[in-house]
């Protein structure tokens, strides 16, 4: 048997890591300004990550959700601690956000969807243009990309609006209103794989105000720009308001595969209404709580936007970069015409991963939040040399 070919790939093999570094199968070290599609989020082979996941392991990997996992009581608390999701005010009563664990961010986002289907008896799902969310049976068909999406995936249920157009987006719920509402608003504050494209905070309180207005659910995907990249744990924060529903993954496990949904107290859970034979298993707690405590001791999500905010400031005085954009550790950099092969040349020549969206043209940094200034400068003397050669 061999590998299903659907993957584009350099000719390295990565077989270790530790902190902002990767090294290959020849003991070769590359710095890693990527994080493996922004999954890397305290450093690779982080000490307490691997001895907690280590102690897990030796005790128990796996078992169903069929009998209590204390393991998830502790990773709820954490988690909700540093996401700053507590528990609420509701007619006078106090209530808590809720917690589901899976296995990926598609999943979350297949989840988030159907609870707010589920919720509102409507089906009608309102999706921004660019985005990409996926590619479970829903969750692909809210991605704008029919190359991905299946003629099996194709639903009518979906209404694609423009990224920052509030007028356009009004008009998304006056049509879904036509066809008995929209059951959810599916929105990425900040566009990863469309090239670091950031809502304003116009259209995302627009979204919010909307959403209150016609009774629809606000789901936030903070799939690649949560977990603290931008400097706070979810880029929706920035707008100064709260989604109804948060789904996570990438960077929660630090590289173990796992997603989750973090849900406003107004929902209510039904048995069987979802459902994970792996999600939320023991040693998938034991690295997210390890994630979620390291992020908060180390002053993480601090150290995502100070290096973010001086890589933007020194990778803003060189030659060939046309725009740059984003938060924190999420920057995308557009090159002028003519400068093709960038991440080709930065990996092979200079050995720095990065990565790409819009067919090369938009250079994506996504580095772990732990990345420090003097890398950062190494960094950007390596995208000075590359850039400075065309």
């Amino acid at each position: 048997m061999k590998m299903f070919d659907v993957y584009s790939v350099y000719d390295v093999e990565i077989v270790a890591g530790r902190g902002s570094w990767v090294y290959d199968a020849k003991g070769q070290p590359y710095l890693d300004m990527y994080g493996g599609h922004a999954v890397i989020s305290i450093g690779h082979a982080q000490v307490d990550y691997v001895a907690a996941v280590t102690r897990q392991l030796e005790k128990l990997g796996f078992y169903s959700n069929s009998v209590i996992i204390r393991e998830q009581e502790v990773m709820a608390e954490e988690l909700g601690a540093v996401a700053g999701l507590g528990s609420v005010a509701t007619g006078g009563a106090r209530a808590d956000w809720q917690l589901f664990l899976c296995n990926s961010g598609a999943e979350a986002n297949e989840n988030a969807l159907k609870l707010s289907s589920f919720h509102t008896g409507r089906k009608k799902v309102i999706a921004v243009g660019g985005a990409f969310h996926g590619r479970t049976s829903l969750a692909v068909a809210a991605t704008d990309n029919p190359e991905i999406c299946a003629p099996v995936n194709e639903t009518n249920n979906v209404i694609f609006t423009p990224l920052n157009d509030v007028a356009a987006l009004e008009a998304a719920f006056d049509a879904a209103d036509e066809e008995g509402g929209a059951a959810a608003v599916i929105v990425e504050a900040i566009q990863g794989v469309a090239g670091i494209k950031v809502a304003t905070i116009e259209f995302l309180q627009a979204v919010r105000r909307l959403c209150d207005e016609r009774g629809a659910i606000y789901v936030a995907d903070e799939i690649q720009c949560g977990c603290g990249r931008t400097g706070r744990y979810f880029a929706t924060d920035w707008a100064g308001i709260q989604a109804d529903i948060y789904t996570m993954a990438k960077g929660i496990g630090n590289g173990f595969p796992m997603g989750a949904l973090a849900i406003a107290p107004c929902f209510e859970p039904q048995k069987g209404m979802l459902g994970t034979t792996f999600g939320g298993n023991q040693l998938a707690c034991a690295a997210g709580t390890a994630v979620a405590k390291v992020m908060q001791r180390d002053g993480l999500m601090a150290n995502a936007a100070a290096v973010g905010e001086y890589l933007v400031e020194e990778l803003s005085k060189v030659r060939g970069i046309k725009e740059i954009r984003g938060k924190g550790l999420m920057i995308g950099l557009e090159l002028e015409e003519g400068f093709e092969g960038v991440a080709r040349r930065l990996l092979m020549e200079e050995r720095v991963f990065v990565g790409t969206a819009a067919g090369g043209r938009v250079i994506r940094l996504l580095p772990a939040l732990c990345v420090t200034r003097e890398e950062a400068n190494l960094a950007i003397a390596a995208i000075r040399r590359v850039l400075s050669g065309f």
